[in-house]
C-alpha cells in the first residue's frame, strides 16, 4: 500500500454524537496543513450506532479508514489496530470526543520538525472535574515520571505524534498506550512535550474515572520492570534472592556460633535463641526464598527467550474494515 506523509487514529466507543463535527474539524485542519493524509477511526465495540455512522460519512469525506472490533477491546488495542493498519510516516493520535482540539495538530508536527520522535500533549488549562478526574492525572503523572524517568505534564492526553520508526518497536498490551512515550525512550526515541488546548465534553459521557488510578499504578509496575529488567529478568529477581539467601545464611551461623558456645564452652553468649523457633526456622526459610527467588529468575529469561522467538498474538479481532468511497468529498 502506497504510504502518505501523515496518519491520524481516532479511537472511538459510543461517540456517535461527537462523530460528524469531529470528521468536519480533521479534514478542515488536516487539508491546510499541505501533507498527505488519512483519518483511521477505529470502532471499540461501540453500541449506540457509531459504526453506522461511520460508514456514511465514509460516503461524504476522503481519506478515512474505518476499522470495526467484534467487541470493545479496550482503548490500548484500538490504538495498537491503528498503529498497525496506518500508512502515514507520522502518527498522531487523539480522542473523539472533541475534547483534543484537531486545530492543533499543526503544533505537534512544528514540533515534531525540530528532530523529535515524540511529541506528546499538555492539556495546560484541563476541563474536567478535579476530584475524580485531574487530581488523579496529577498524581499518576508524577508517579510515571519519577518512576520511567520521562518527565512529563500530561502522560493522559491522547492527543500524540509518533514516528512511524519508534512505534514499529514497540508492543501494546493492557493499558500500556498511555505509557507510549517512556516506552519509545526506552528504544532511544526523543520525547518533547507541547500545551494543546481542552473543551469541556459537549455530547456524551466520559469513559474514564478514579476507577482507572489503581490500574494505572499496576501497569506502572510493569513497565518499571520491562524498562530495566526486560531482557535480564534474572537481575532483579536474583538480586532478592541472593539478599534472602546470605541473610538466611547470616542468621543460621548466628545461631550455630551461639549453640557452640553453649555446649563447649558453658557460656550464656545467646544462648535463648537455640529455644526460640523464630531463630531456628528463620533462617531455613530465608535460605529457601532465596533459592525460590533464583529459580524465578531462571524460569523468567526461559520465558524472554521464548518470547522473542515466537510469534505475538494480536490483542484484538476486527470485525470488518471500510474505507471512503472513490470521489467521496468531491
Amino acid at each position: 500500500m502506497a504510504t502518505v506523509q501523515l496518519s491520524v487514529v481516532v479511537p472511538i466507543f459510543n461517540e456517535r454524537e461527537n462523530l460528524e463535527l469531529l470528521v468536519a474539524k480533521l479534514h478542515e485542519s488536516l487539508a491546510a496543513i499541505g501533507r498527505t493524509y488519512e483519518i483511521l477511526l477505529i470502532d471499540d465495540g461501540s453500541k449506540d450506532g457509531s459504526w453506522e455512522l461511520m460508514v456514511t460519512l465514509a460516503e461524504r469525506y476522503p481519506c478515512l479508514h474505518l476499522i470495526r472490533f467484534r467487541r470493545n477491546f479496550g482503548q490500548t488495542a484500538a490504538m495498537s489496530a491503528g498503529f498497525n493498519e496506518s500508512r502515514g510516516e507520522i502518527i498522531v493520535t487523539l480522542d473523539a470526543d472533541m475534547q483534543n482540539d484537531p486545530a492543533d495538530i499543526p503544533k505537534l508536527l512544528a514540533k515534531m520538525d525540530e528532530g523529535n520522535d515524540v511529541v506528546s500533549g499538555w492539556r495546560r488549562d484541563r476541563q474536567d472535574p478535579f476530584i475524580n478526574r485531574r487530581l488523579p492525572s496529577i498524581i499518576a503523572n508524577t508517579l510515571i515520571s519519577r518512576i520511567t524517568g520521562v518527565h512529563l505534564h500530561d502522560y493522559g492526553c491522547t492527543l500524540k505524534a509518533y514516528r512511524r520508526e519508534v512505534v514499529n518497536h514497540i508492543d501494546l498490551y493492557g493499558e500500556l498506550h498511555r505509557f507510549i512515550p517512556a516506552l519509545a525512550s526506552w528504544v532511544g526515541g526523543q520525547i518533547a512535550e507541547v500545551a494543546v488546548a481542552h473543551h469541556p465534553r459537549r455530547f456524551g459521557k466520559s469513559k474514564y474515572g478514579i476507577s482507572r488510578t489503581l490500574r494505572v499504578v499496576l501497569d506502572l509496575v510493569t513497565v518499571k520492570f520491562m524498562l530495566r529488567y526486560a531482557t535480564r529478568p534474572i537481575h532483579v529477581f536474583g538480586k532478592w534472592g541472593v539478599l534472602s539467601g546470605m541473610t538466611g545464611v547470616l542468621m543460621l551461623l548466628f545461631v550455630l556460633a551461639a549453640h557452640l558456645s553453649y555446649r563447649w564452652f558453658g557460656t550464656d553468649f545467646c544462648s535463648g535463641l537455640i529455644k526460640r523457633p523464630f531463630w531456628v526456622v528463620s533462617p531455613f526459610m530465608l535460605i529457601f526464598f532465596g533459592l525460590q527467588f533464583i529459580s524465578m529468575g531462571l524460569l523468567a529469561e526461559l520465558q524472554i527467550r521464548t518470547y522473542h522467538e515466537s510469534q505475538q498474538k494480536p490483542i484484538y479481532v476486527i470485525r470488518e474494515s471500510r474505507e471512503s468511497r472513490p470521489g467521496a468529498g468531491t
